[in-house]
């Protein structure tokens, strides 16, 4: 992790926020040979008594199960949108390099495996919250056929990562004047999608940044 105290979120809160809005995760780890192991998931985030709480499934006989299964130690990544910075947009020196600005969000624990009446239970609460808690989806879990149900609940397993370690970056510029980064804000949001989404959010950001306004 790209590890620089001017680049940190202190707000546990917003840090959580972050990671409900970003659910589709890159689940990395490590085999008993050394070899690194890296699958994306969705998953829910739930908060017990002050722990936070990852939960999702994998296919069984994957790589990564087997990984998972010979190594618990999981590194869980959300990311979000990024974008690149010129060089030429900082007030003053022209002369600098460009950079990235992202987000990203380091969450480390033990995976543990699920029964499977938790992996159904899972199942449940996966699929109706990104349906909107639309009951009358066909998709959600209770909806489907029970031949279906009985070979998906074979096919997967479910695991849960209590958070033991929690990091992140957020890398947008608060090592500038304001100036440079009035003018970063501008140009990014001039461009479409993900630039645009950065620039907003380095907008809402400002007065976190520069404490005078």
């Amino acid at each position: 992790m790209y590890n620089y105290p001017h680049y940190k979120e202190h707000d546990k809160e917003k840090i959580i926020e972050f990671m409900k809005q970003h659910p589709f995760v890159m689940l990395v780890g490590c085999d008993k040979n050394l070899r690194p192991a890296v699958t994306q998931v969705p998953v829910l985030i739930d908060e017990k008594d002050g722990k936070i709480i990852i939960t999702g499934h994998v296919a069984k006989k994957s790589d990564h199960e087997k990984t998972f299964e010979e190594n618990p130690n999981i590194l869980v990544v959300f990311t979000s949108a990024h974008a690149y910075v010129s060089g030429t947009w900082y007030a003053g020196n022209p002369h600098q390099a460009s950079t990235w600005n992202y987000i990203a969000i380091h969450a480390r624990g033990e995976m543990k495996w699920m029964e499977e009446r938790q992996l159904i239970e899972l199942l449940r609460k996966l699929s109706l919250h990104f349906e909107n808690d639309n009951t009358a989806s066909t998709t959600i879990y209770d909806n489907l056929p029970v031949d279906y149900k009985e070979k998906l609940v074979k096919a997967i397993i479910g695991f849960e990562i209590e958070v033991t370690e929690l990091d992140n970056v957020y890398k947008l510029s608060q090592n500038r004047d304001e100036k440079s980064y009035d003018n970063i804000v501008t140009q990014l949001k001039q461009q479409e999608g993900e630039g645009k989404e950065i620039g907003n959010l380095m907008e809402l950001r400002k007065s976190k940044v520069f404490h005078h306004h």
